[in-house]
């Protein structure tokens, strides 16, 4: 199927109370409208067929017949499409009446669910006319001698794709204490609909948010709320259509209260079947032999328009990313102030190139050494100038130095490695690996052994972006003594920097906006010959904003190479040609999978996201295991 995603949409339909004929006329459009978007799965509000605020109409056995009959012309209009569609109206089973969700599918009846929970406070008296919802199965009676299934646990499947389940439960359900969704998800239903009649009160609606939020991710499910909409009768309460879809906590869509509108989107079941993989305490009941479960071909072939975020490390609002970077680099620092303390480092030493890494590793042991009341004078921050430094680096690298109040020196190392070259019998003019690692090698032993002659820690520079791609040498940029960028990714870092940059103003602005501008790399061949950077990273190894992407949707969400690659062409349309996006696709998991040996001893470092590469504790893997199975499947595309 379409790489496991779910089109979903909650409509909240136009109605009158206790007409079923016009609202069944009403949601039958509805169903034709959303058939032309390739909606799957489509739900509409709680009684939607009779209206919520019928009061003691729902005792008229007038109603009920036109409810039933409203229910088959519903019904009807599924007839031939590949859509599951859940409608509400009063119900009679076994001489009770319950207030029920009907799943709908290709002409059929495929069973009722019965609202659980019933409120009876306040403005509602719901057990005035309905009995609560039992879990033992029983069939109602429908027309000419059909009956359907009516129980709360009922799990509707897809055709050929019984991982994609579909459970329902009504209101009120979802504010308990126990809500049945709960017991729905362990059973296997990775997607839950919520048809709702949910009055409109002031701040009810943030809450109601709050709560859908919480219970998609306890879940780890995605969640279809449709809401009552604005024709329900008004003698008493107000209702908005405040629909909304969520996943595994995040909200995807939401209709505002009033607004009128359809709520629409592609929910990621792949995704949150990967996480409940990954999730070793989800699901530890196994009640899925206690549900009824019907089938239903609802899936189509239409590819999914999912909103697919370029740097999925970055938040989006403006007030978010403000909020997230001050949270980052609290955990950062606090994280390397702790072992300062525990380890009674006496200095830290950090080398400073003049790059994003070693910027950002140094705003952050300023940080640390606030926290601890240290002079930052007892940062000992080392420039180690060689064959590839330009003027603009190492200019930026003193500069920052001496704003952040830290003890700046500088070792010039070409004369050291010229001399080690000479020690191995390498040629100098050989551009090499060798050329290149040796200078790497011989910056970390003199920041080490500088940790060592001062009583200090050398703090680590390297990001998450280069462990996953390899992008370091090995027991020379690879190694340090606590590692406080390991787990941010070069896209975040670069915000990160700038997040400071804007806090701090001034002249360190100005800096930190220099070297955010600046090209990105190691700096281990000659520049140019007008004294510019001639070896960079990213002509090499790929754009950072797009291994960044593939890392995050590889390591988070568990995508295979097509559907990553499908998403990638989503979110960089314009910007990146498949052939591109492809090659550096294809190029990310070679990296990944021959890196591994350098990732499995690396130094401590804090993880302050969901994507962490430690070898202790998110990410374990042996050095020698074949990407064989990716890249075949990525080659192929």
């Amino acid at each position: 199927m379409k790489y496991f995603y779910l089109r979903t949409a909650a409509v909240s339909p136009s109605l009158k109370v206790a007409d079923p004929a016009y609202n069944a006329a009403c949601i039958c459009g509805h169903i034709a409208e959303q058939a032309q978007r390739g909606t799957e799965l489509l739900v509409f509000p709680e009684l939607s067929l009779s209206g919520y605020t019928c009061g003691d109409l729902f005792l008229q056995k007038t109603l009920l017949d036109g409810c039933l009959a409203g229910l088959r012309a519903v019904a009807e209009a599924t007839k031939g499409k590949k859509m599951l569609v859940f409608v509400g109206l009063p119900a009679v089973c076994e001489g009770k009446l319950y207030n029920c969700a009907a799943a709908l599918a290709d002409g059929e009846v495929l069973g009722l669910v019965p609202k659980t929970h019933l409120p009876n406070y306040n403005e509602f008296y719901e057990t005035r006319h309905f009995a609560a919802g039992q879990r033992e199965l029983a069939f109602a009676p429908l027309w000419e001698g059909k009956r359907a299934p009516l129980s709360t646990d009922l799990l509707f499947c897809a055709a050929g794709h019984p991982e994609i389940a579909v459970a329902c439960e009504i209101c009120e359900d979802v504010w308990v204490a126990d809500p049945p969704s709960s017991r729905h998800a362990q059973a296997g239903a990775s997607v839950i609909v919520n048809l709702s009649a949910s009055n409109e009160l002031v701040g009810k609606s943030a809450y109601r948010s709050h709560i859908l939020a919480a219970q998609s991710g306890k879940c780890v499910c995605a969640y279809v709320y449709c809401d009552a909409g604005m024709d329900e009768s008004t003698s008493d309460m107000v209702f908005a259509g405040n629909n909304m879809v969520y996943e595994n906590g995040a909200l995807l869509a939401a209709a505002a209260p009033f607004s009128g509108e359809a709520c629409t989107a592609d929910v990621d079941v792949g995704f949150l079947l990967a996480e409940r993989r990954r999730l070793n305490t989800f699901g530890s009941r196994n009640e899925t032999a206690e549900y009824f479960c019907a089938e239903a071909d609802f899936l189509t072939d239409a590819l999914p328009a999912p909103a697919v975020v370029p740097h999925p490390f970055i938040p989006q609002g403006e007030g978010e990313r403000s909020e997230r970077a001050e949270s980052i680099l609290a955990m950062q620092a606090h994280a390397l102030a702790k072992r300062l303390r525990v380890t009674g480092a006496k200095a830290a030493v950090i080398g400073i190139s003049g790059g994003l890494d070693s910027t950002l590793a140094l705003l952050v042991t300023a940080r640390a050494f606030d926290l601890l009341k240290k002079d930052r004078k007892d940062i000992l921050a080392y420039t180690m100038p060689g064959f590839g430094t330009t003027g603009r680096t190492k200019n930026n690298s003193v500069a920052l130095m001496k704003a952040m109040g830290v003890t700046a020196r500088t070792v010039r190392i070409t004369d050291a490695v010229l001399r080690h070259f000479k020690d191995i019998g390498h040629d100098p003019a050989l551009l090499n690996a060798t050329y290149e690692n040796a200078q790497a090698r011989y910056r970390t032993m003199v920041l080490m052994d500088a940790a060592n002659e001062a009583g200090g820690l050398v703090v680590g520079t390297g990001d998450l972006s280069e462990l996953a791609l390899g992008w370091c040498t090995y027991n020379g940029d690879h190694m340090s003594m606590y590692a406080v960028n390991c787990s941010v990714p070069k896209t975040l870092v670069k915000y990160l920097v700038a997040a400071e940059a804007a806090r701090l103003g001034g002249r360190t602005e100005r800096i930190l906006s220099d070297i955010l501008s600046t090209e990105i790399s190691p700096e281990l061949l000659p520049p140019d010959a007008a004294g510019n950077i001639a070896q960079k990273t990213e002509d090499l190894i790929g754009p950072y904003e797009l291994h960044d992407f593939y890392l995050y949707h590889f390591l988070r969400r568990g995508d295979p190479p097509q559907k990553t690659f499908y998403l990638a062409k989503l979110a960089f349309a314009g910007r990146y040609d498949d052939a591109t996006l492809k090659k550096w696709l294809v190029n990310f998991y070679r990296r990944f999978f021959s890196q591994q040996f350098k990732r499995n001893c690396v130094p401590d470092g804090v993880k302050v996201g969901s994507v962490s590469l430690s070898p202790r504790a998110d990410w374990r893997m042996p050095s020698d295991a074949s990407a064989a199975l990716w890249l075949s499947e990525a080659e192929s595309l």
